[in-house]
C-alpha cells in the first residue's frame, strides 16, 4: 500500500518500509521471521504514538490538508445505507466544491451537506479544490429548506481552506451567499450538526457551520484565515515565507480543536486513529456515527422554540473582550424572527 508521509513522519516512513519489505520477503516462503517483525511494528507503533502526542499546530494543519484524508463523500458512503445527491441552486448553476442531497444513517434520514475537494488532479480542479463559488452556498441553502420542510436533521461536513475569492464568485454575490446562509441556518426549525473533517477556513467554512452542535476531528483546523495567509499579511516584507512563518501563524492563530474546545466555539472533539483518519477511515466513521446520532437523538427532545434559543445562546456567546462583563442574554433579546408556532 502506497501512503504519502508527511515530512515529520519520515521516521515513520523509514520504519514501515522496512517492515513491508520484509513482508514480501516472508510471504511464500519459510522464512521464521515473526519475532523480528513483531518488534519493528511494536516500534512503529511506539514512534507514531511519540510523534503524533506533541504535534504542533502547524502540523496538525498539515495533517487536515492530507491527501489520503477521507472527504465528505467517502463519509456519506460510509455512513449512509443510501444517499441521493441532488444539484444545482436553481439560479445559475451546480457547484461540485459543494456536495449534499438526502440520506439514511442507521434508519434516521437526514439531509447532508459538505465540500469536496476531489482526488487526483482533474478532479480537484473540477472541485475547485474544495472552494466553493457564491451558486453552492446558494445549493446548501436551497437544501437546508428542503431539511426543513420535511422536518429532517441536518449534517453538514466542513473541509474547505475557503470560499473562492475569484472576481465572477464576487460579482455573483459571494458575501451575501455566505451571509444569507450564516442568517438562515441561525434560525432552521431543525436540529442542525456540522462537522470539521479537515480544514475549516473562514467564511467559506462558516457558511454552512452554523450549528446547534459543533464537533470538530482531532487533527482538524477551523480558523479565520489559513497559517500561510496570516504570515503572509503579518510578516511578508521582502522574499518569500517559510515554514516557520507559517508555525508562528497556526500557533497564534489557535486554530486547533483542543484549543477551540478549550475557547468553547465547539462542542466536542472526535478522536482519531492514531496516525490520522486516513489510517482507519472505517474505524473514524463508526465513530463519528455514534456521535451524529446521539447527537440527533437529544435536538430532537427539544421543542423548535428551545432549539432556536439555544442556538442563539450559543452564537452570543462566542467571543468577548477581555476585561469586559459577560453578555447577559436576558437584557438583549434577538429580534423576532419568523413565527415558531
Amino acid at each position: 500500500m502506497i501512503r504519502y508521509y508527511l515530512d515529520f513522519e519520515k521516521p515513520i516512513q523509514e520504519l514501515e518500509l522496512k517492515i513491508e519489505e520484509l513482508k514480501r520477503l516472508n510471504s511464500g516462503q519459510d522464512l521464521n521471521i515473526s519475532a523480528e517483525l513483531d518488534k519493528l511494528e511494536q516500534k512503529a507503533a511506539e514512534m507514531r504514538y511519540e510523534i503524533f502526542s506533541r504535534l504542533t499546530p502547524w502540523q496538525k494543519t498539515q495533517i487536515a490538508r492530507h491527501p489520503d484524508r477521507p472527504y465528505t463523500l467517502d463519509y456519506i458512503k460510509m455512513l449512509t445505507d443510501d444517499f441521493i445527491e441532488l444539484h444545482g441552486d436553481r439560479r445559475y448553476s451546480d457547484d461540485p466544491a459543494i456536495v449534499g442531497g438526502i440520506g439514511s444513517i442507521s434508519g434516521t434520514n437526514v439531509v447532508i451537506i459538505g465540500h469536496q475537494k476531489g482526488r487526483g488532479t482533474k478532479e480537484r480542479i473540477n472541485r475547485n479544490f474544495g472552494q466553493p463559488h457564491p451558486e453552492g452556498y446558494r445549493k446548501a441553502l436551497r437544501l437546508m429548506k428542503l431539511a426543513e420542510r420535511f422536518n429532517k436533521p441536518l449534517l453538514t461536513f466542513v473541509d474547505t481552506p475557503g470560499a473562492f475569492p475569484g472576481i465572477g464568485a464576487e460579482e455573483r454575490g459571494q458575501a451575501e451567499a455566505i451571509a444569507v446562509n450564516l442568517m438562515e441556518m441561525s434560525r432552521l426549525k431543525i436540529p442542525v450538526i456540522s462537522i470539521v473533517i479537515g480544514e475549516g477556513g473562514s467564511g467559506g467554512a462558516l457558511a454552512i457551520s452554523v450549528a446547534d452542535r459543533l464537533y470538530m476531528f482531532e487533527h482538524s483546523v477551523y480558523s479565520v484565515i489559513s497559517p500561510e495567509g496570516c504570515a503572509a499579511i503579518l510578516w511578508k516584507k521582502n522574499g518569500d515565507l517559510g515554514s516557520a512563518d507559517f508555525s508562528r501563524a497556526a500557533e497564534a492563530l489557535k486554530l486547533t480543536a483542543q484549543d477551540l474546545l478549550r475557547f468553547k466555539i465547539v462542542d466536542d472533539i472526535i478522536p482519531e486513529p492514531l496516525g490520522g483518519v486516513h489510517r482507519d477511515p472505517k474505524a473514524a466513521a463508526e465513530k463519528l456515527k455514534e456521535v451524529v446520532l446521539d447527537a440527533i437523538k437529544e435536538l430532537r427532545g427539544k421543542s423548535i422554540e428551545k432549539l432556536i434559543e439555544e442556538r442563539y445562546r450559543k452564537i452570543r456567546r462566542i467571543g468577548r473582550i477581555t476585561g469586559a462583563p459577560p453578555v447577559s442574554n436576558d437584557n438583549h433579546k434577538h429580534p423576532p424572527g419568523p413565527s415558531t408556532s
